[in-house]
Formats: C-alpha cells, sequence, structure tokens
C-alpha cells in the first residue's frame, strides 16, 4: 500500500511513501541523459529496439543488473512520475500493433525519459499500450496505477480490462484502491470537514459547544485502508501552510506524509508480518533533489542530481542510510 502527494510553494514538490512488509533493496538511483533502456517490444523508430533517454531522472529504484526498476522519480525538467499498488484493479494489454508496447517495468522511465512536461506526457500517453509482460520469473507484472505531476497540474494512469484511462486529478493525491474515479467521487462525503472549529448546526433548541480544538475534522478517517488514507492525505495537504524556503517546504512535505504512516503492528498481513512505511520520498522536482526517510531513520537525507556527472554512461546508485540517527543534545 502506498501514498503519493504533490505539493507547491516557490518549487514544486512529490513524493511518496512505500508501505510493505518487506524491502526489495531500494536505492536513490539517478539515471543519465542517454542511458540505453532495451525494450521487450519493438518499437519502430528505434534502432536495435534500444531506447536512449532524453533527459536524466533521479528516484528510488530496485537495480537489477543494470535495469532500474523505478517505484517513483523526477526528471531534470520537473516532471514526477510515481507507481503504486492497484491490486484486482489493474490489467495490462497484448501487444497492439499501432501502439508503442511498453511493459510496466519501462513505464517511468519511457515517459521522464521522453517528455519535459505534463502536456507532453499527455501526448505520449496517446500512443501507449501497457504490456503485461513481466520483468523476470523472479520479478513477475507489478500490479499498479501511476500518478504524473508537473508544477502545471497532475494526472492519473489506469490500465484496466476496459482499456487505458487517463485522469485529471485535481488533489494531486493518489492511493490505491478503488480506482481512481471512485476514490474522487468518496470526497463528497467529507465536504463538511473543516480546519476551523464548528458552530451548532445540530439544533438551535440546544446550547451545544465545541470542547476539543480540532472538532472542525471530526469524522476524519483514521484507519489505513487506501481510501481512508487518501481522504486524509487529501484533507491534510489542501489545508498545509508553510513557507517558501526549501527547509519549510520539504519539513510540511513530510509532515503532509506523516498523516498516512503506517506502524509495525498496525497492519498484519500474514502471521507476524505487518506493513509498514519502509521509507518516505519528497522531491524537489523543480530544483531535482530527492529527500527521503526511511523506517528505522527519521533523518532526512538528500541526494541532488546536478552534483552528479549527467552525461555519464552508467547508473549513479546511493544505498539507503538505515538505522535511526538520534542526536545526543548534552
Amino acid at each position: 500500500m502506498c501514498t503519493a502527494v504533490t505539493y507547491q510553494t516557490k518549487d514544486f514538490y512529490m513524493g511518496r511513501t512505500l508501505d510493505y512488509e518487506f524491502s526489495y533493496g531500494d536505492e536513490v538511483t539517478i539515471t543519465p541523459r542517454k542511458y540505453g533502456f532495451a525494450l521487450r517490444h519493438p518499437h519502430r523508430d528505434l534502432q536495435e529496439n534500444i531506447f536512449h533517454t532524453k533527459y536524466a531522472m533521479i528516484g528510488m529504484a530496485h537495480v537489477a543488473g543494470t535495469y532500474p526498476l523505478y517505484y517513483d522519480a523526477i526528471n531534470e525538467k520537473g516532471l514526477g512520475m510515481a507507481g503504486l499498488n492497484f491490486v484486482g484493479n489493474a490489467v495490462y494489454q497484448e501487444e497492439k500493433e499501432g501502439k508503442d508496447n511498453i511493459t510496466q517495468f519501462e513505464f517511468i522511465p519511457w515517459i521522464l525519459g521522453s517528455c519535459a512536461t505534463l502536456g507532453e506526457a499527455k501526448t505520449l500517453l496517446s500512443r501507449i499500450n501497457l504490456t503485461k509482460t513481466p520483468f523476470s520469473e523472479g520479478l513477475p507484472t507489478a500490479s499498479l496505477h501511476w500518478i504524473i505531476a508537473d508544477a502545471s497540474g497532475a494526472i492519473t494512469v489506469e490500465s484496466m480490462s476496459d482499456g487505458l484511462h487517463i485522469h485529471d486529478n485535481p488533489v494531486g493525491v493518489l492511493t490505491n484502491n478503488p480506482p481512481f474515479e471512485q476514490q474522487m467521487f468518496q470526497l463528497n462525503n467529507y465536504m463538511y470537514l473543516s480546519p476551523r472549529q464548528p458552530v451548532n448546526q445540530f439544533s438551535e433548541k440546544l446550547a451545544l459547544q465545541t470542547y476539543s480544538r480540532g472538532m472542525g475534522a471530526l469524522g476524519l478517517p483514521g484507519d489505513l485502508s487506501s481510501m481512508s488514507r487518501f481522504v486524509r492525505v487529501a484533507f491534510t495537504k489542501m489545508h498545509a501552510v508553510s513557507g517558501d524556503s526549501e527547509k519549510e517546504s520539504v519539513s510540511q512535505f513530510f509532515h503532509i506524509l506523516g498523516s498516512v504512516d503506517q506502524q509495525r503492528g498496525c497492519c498484519e498481513v500474514a502471521d507476524g508480518k505487518y506493513e509498514i512505511t519502509l521509507y518516505t520520498s519528497c522531491c524537489n522536482a523543480s530544483k531535482g533533489i530527492y529527500y527521503y526517510t526511511t523506517y528505522e531513520n527519521h533523518q532526512i537525507t538528500a541526494v541532488h542530481m546536478h552534483r552528479e556527472n549527467l552525461d555519464g554512461k552508467d547508473l549513479i546508485r546511493y544505498p539507503l542510510i538505515m538505522g535511526e540517527q538520534i542526536l545526543d543534545q548534552n
């Protein structure tokens, strides 16, 4: 289970939580410009079926050999993308003639390596057919849907049994199930919520009073289901206030996603196994900075894309810093 959010102050930010019971060995990974991806399906415009990225990108990935399997990433132009579990609803297609046949695991590098803006991504999406080809026997096809965003807005992409759906995403939020249109509709049930203190609408005949701060949000769902997380993080994000400085913006972003943090013991998926927030990311898409925390390490760590050689030939990889970092003050 996962949650993704966009946020705008002076710069544009995008990030996510990744909630699962184990890690595949995730690393912050930078893919340079002109990096070659061997596509699984023939493409009419590519020699030897090798796609060379136009733009560099940075994100969280499991690197299989020399292939970065991205969970989320931003490119050097400020376009970002994240894939979230969509089990039970994601359906990929067979190869189709006349389409750009792209596998699920090629989707993020294909979009971010080709497109500078959300508008360009929408154009490319009109030609895409997402196929069910797995990466390998040990890494089967993941059931996902995606949020794609830049400073101009966000969209959700869902490949389902009746085809590819592209939705405008006005809240800049995505979790898991149900499909995005149902997630958005659910917000209608919470239109009465407010960050302000409520007034008595129950009855003029009763002298009802507030007895605590925060009662304007009474009824905001607090469980860990994907629908409840969608409502809760949307409410938190839409009312979030911070300054424009980098530290204020990044700090507030982590607080927004902290509203849906999953703690070990609260979501049991098997006997003695619990889903937890393995990592939380915050990307300054405007400046190419990838910030992250992990379940064991709440210190914010930053990796700067533009401090690296983006015209190199090899992936640049930073293993996650694990273990709690505690500052002794005395």
